[in-house]
């Protein structure tokens, strides 16, 4: 049924000429549900958009949209024609990529996600060194828990994402970054009192975490798997946070090792390797859809990351090759 609907609305296509700037208008308005700002998106005035939006469904002899004075939202068959207005403006725009990655040039524009637990440590410079690089290439970076941002990849919305490794979705490719050490840190009364950290010696101290950062997928010492450890274990929203409660409660928690760079000179003599045959650390992965491209747009992201990412941090193939697909 889909396809034969799919097939009627491409003879449509044909008979009525409708153009890929068309199928955009009707794509902005569908991602803001807001005429004004979707306008403005497209670079034209509300009138213009909105008479577009009217000939457009005289054309075709169907309602795109239902819309009041205070919401927009598409119809039934609206919400098909867009998912292949949406395929259609991906299909075009892979022609000019293709061009592009034959010339080598690098140009146009960058939609990138990064989880909220990594874009403190990566951001700040990432965003720098790439304008700095890479001025051709229109960036647009949005912080997007790891669902919503493999939806908007699979819908196109995004270029790429980064996030924590292992999270498989049908249509999504992951290629991975980079692995960090996770470190611990002490109350200043427990560290004075234990000078090597072993998980054992602490079992019965104050456990504080925090339920996505510090989830040790693949760690023989996993955080998440020792909750039930502990007199007392706590979940805060940000790893300041948990520093902070450590400082005035005591107990312990783990760092990313690119946090060690935000702690005070004081706070860093609290914090120590966990000790032993512990494997205790985060792998972060470049996500993309599996039919994405363009090589040479994910290659920018890499070569930027390769200017500040602590040495060794990198995995080995990215440092050699880069990204090939």
């Amino acid at each position: 049924m889909n396809e034969f609907f799919y097939l009627c609305i491409e003879l449509v296509y044909c008979r009525k000429r409708m153009t890929l700037q068309q199928l955009k208008y009707i794509i902005a308005i569908d991602r803001y549900r807001n005429f004004a700002k979707a306008a403005e998106s497209c670079g034209i005035s509300q009138p213009t958009l909105s008479a577009m939006l009217v000939k457009l469904e005289e054309e075709l002899d169907v309602r795109i949209f239902e819309r009041s004075n205070k919401s927009v939202a598409p119809t039934a068959n609206g919400e098909k024609i867009i998912r292949q207005a949406e395929r259609a403006i991906a299909e075009a725009e892979r022609i000019t990529w293709l061009v592009n990655e034959e010339k080598g040039s690098v140009s146009g524009e960058l939609s990138l996600s990064v989880g909220p637990t990594i874009a403190p440590y990566i951001l700040p410079k990432f965003i720098r060194y790439y304008v700095e690089d890479y001025p051709a290439v229109k960036l647009s970076v949005k912080e997007m828990k790891v669902d919503m941002m493999l939806g908007e990849l699979l819908l196109g919305h995004l270029d790429a994402g980064i996030a924590i490794s292992g999270n498989v979705r049908q249509g999504v490719l992951e290629i991975p970054l980079y692995t960090e050490n996770f470190m611990v840190y002490l109350a200043e009364n427990c560290w004075r009192k234990l000078p090597v950290f072993k998980p054992e010696n602490l079992e019965h101290e104050k456990m504080w975490v925090m339920r996505e950062a510090q989830c040790l997928r693949d760690s023989a010492f996993s955080f998440c798997k020792a909750r039930t450890k502990g007199q007392h274990i706590y979940e805060a929203g940000t790893i300041e946070t948990l520093i902070r409660i450590v400082d005035e409660n005591g107990g312990f928690t783990i760092i990313p090792e690119m946090h060690l760079p935000f702690l005070t000179d004081k706070q860093r003599e609290n914090v120590r390797r966990i000790e032993g045959d512990y494997l205790s650390q985060r792998r972060v992965s470049l996500y993309i859809r599996e039919d994405y491209i363009r090589q040479s747009m994910l290659n920018t992201i890499t070569k930027t990351l390769l200017r500040f990412m602590p040495e060794g941090m990198m995995e080995e193939r990215i440092v050699k090759y880069g990204i090939k697909l």
